[in-house]
This record gives structure tokens, sequence and C-alpha cells, in this order.
């Protein structure tokens, strides 16, 4: 199974070879063992590049799984039970950056033995699939057999530069938005909808502007630079807004827009104990 992986993660048997310290056509050989005692076709060979069958990717997911199950339990037994190993976290762009760096500091200080992976992307990662330990994920979380914890909620906010604002006007209404250049996420969504309460009232209003972007952070500095209007977290602009730099407007609409940050992991009874200290220090921390 490490072998599988090793093929899958370098690329080429050759790559794997190396990294074995074994001959490409002792990495070969085995391949052809594992196909051969499964009765599949795992991986497509040609002169280019290996492509894995839906049959490889399965076997690769279960792979990773037992080899991840196997090294958290002999390290365990090695050190009875004290949280250590590689814990590889997956955290969107700006919020990594800006929420999750920090709080790496005590927490490794803390578990001197858990090596922190972390990747800061705005692409979801496959969990299940073994690509991370933990990821913090936003918003509704897809039915899957993962497991989430709340770690807290964020705020969204929508906000303007005042140089912007000074040159196109206030929106004093959600309505107003249509004569806005409104800069949104371009992902999600298959229509740009931001929600608003009047009166009581909730409702979504379509809005349509010359940007799109994947991370809040950069919708903020496009924001501050006077491009446009922009919806992003507050958490990725409370620095600008603190200063003069960015501008809330249509508060009075605001209709207590937030989305829930959550923890998913593999859950169950084996999870492994860097996981769990892991998240447990999100959740008293984040």
């Amino acid at each position: 199974m490490a072998l599988f992986v090793a093929v899958h993660d370098t690329g080429s048997f050759s790559a794997a070879a190396r990294q074995l310290a074994m001959s490409p056509s002792a990495v070969s050989r085995a391949m052809g063992r594992i196909e051969a005692r499964l009765g599949v076709r795992l991986v497509l060979r040609s002169t280019r590049a290996l492509t894995f069958t839906a049959e490889g990717q399965a076997y690769l997911r279960a792979a990773r799984r037992i080899l991840a199950d196997l090294d958290e339990a002999e390290q365990e037994i090695a050190d009875s039970g004290v949280p250590r190993g590689r814990l590889r976290v997956s955290a969107a762009l700006a919020h990594g950056r800006l929420c999750v760096v920090p709080l790496l500091g005590a927490f490794v200080r803390r578990y001197p033995h858990i090596l922190v992976d972390l990747a800061l992307s705005d692409s979801l990662v496959d969990v299940a699939g073994g690509e991370a330990d933990v990821a913090i994920r936003f918003g509704p979380l897809p039915d899957s057999t993962l497991t989430a914890r709340k770690l807290g909620e964020s705020g969204r906010v929508i906000v303007a530069s005042p140089g912007y604002l000074a040159r196109h006007g206030t929106p004093a209404s959600p309505e107003d938005l249509h004569g806005h250049n409104c800069l949104n996420f371009n992902f999600r969504r298959a229509e740009p909808l931001w929600p608003f309460r009047r009166e009581g009232v909730d409702f979504a209003l379509s809005v349509h502007g010359n940007i799109e972007a994947n991370n809040g952070e950069t919708l903020g500095e496009l924001a501050q630079a006077g491009v446009g209007i922009a919806r992003v977290g507050a958490f990725s602009v409370a620095a600008q807004i603190a200063d003069g730099r960015l501008v809330p407007v249509l508060e009075a609409f605001n209709p207590g827009d937030v989305e829930q940050i959550s923890a998913v992991f593999v859950g169950g009874a084996s999870v492994p104990a860097r996981v769990r200290v892991f998240v447990d220090y999100l959740v008293g921390n984040l």
C-alpha cells in the first residue's frame, strides 16, 4: 500500500523507486502483482503520465486511511498515546492567514511532538480521501460521513472605500446597488445574491460587477483600492474598517448575515490524538 501511495504522489514509477530506494522495474512488478491479486486495472500507463482508474482512486483512499491508522497506532504504542505525528490542516486563504496562523505558535508549544502541515487554499480538499486530516470549512456542510464540530461564526459585511463613495455616492437602500460595481466571489453561487432585511422581511438582491475573486481578502483589497463595493467576511477587513480604509454600508439592512465555521475530519472511535487535540484547541481558541 505504501508503494501504491508513493507511485500516486510522485507521479511515476521511477520517482517512487527513488523515494523507496528500489529499482523502477521492481516498482512496476509490485504494481503488477497488486493488480493481479485484485483482478482489476488500477493504473493506466502511457509514455507521458500515469492515470489512475476509478478502482485505483478507491484503492488509494483506502490505502491512505489504513496507513494513517497504522502510523497512529504505532505512534501511540511507542509514546503512550502522547499526541504526535504529521497533522495536515486545510484552511481558506484569508481566514487561515488572519485567524488560524496566529494560533499555531501556542499550539505547537503545547504539543511539541506534532508537526503541523498547513495548506492555505480556497479549493476544497477531499478529507475522506485522505488529502487532509482536518479542514476548516465555511457555510452549510453537505451530507457526508465526516464528523464536523462548530468553531464559531463569521459575520459578513458590505464595504467600500471612502474614495469610491465620494465618487459614486453612498447607497441608501439595497436597490441602489444596481448602480454600483459590486465585487463578487467566483464560486458557490450560480447567481450573485446578497441577502438583506427590511422591516423584518428577508430578501435577496442580485448584484453585478466586473471583477470576481475566490477569496474575501482579495475582494477587500479591491474595495480598498476604490474598484467597487464588496460583501466579505468581517474578519478579513476588520483592520481596514478600524483605520478607516473601508467603510461598512447598508448596515441597517444587514439580516444578521453570518456563516458557520466548522472543523471537519474523519471521526469514529479511532480519531488520531493529534486530530482530537487540534480540533479541541480550535474550539477553545478560534
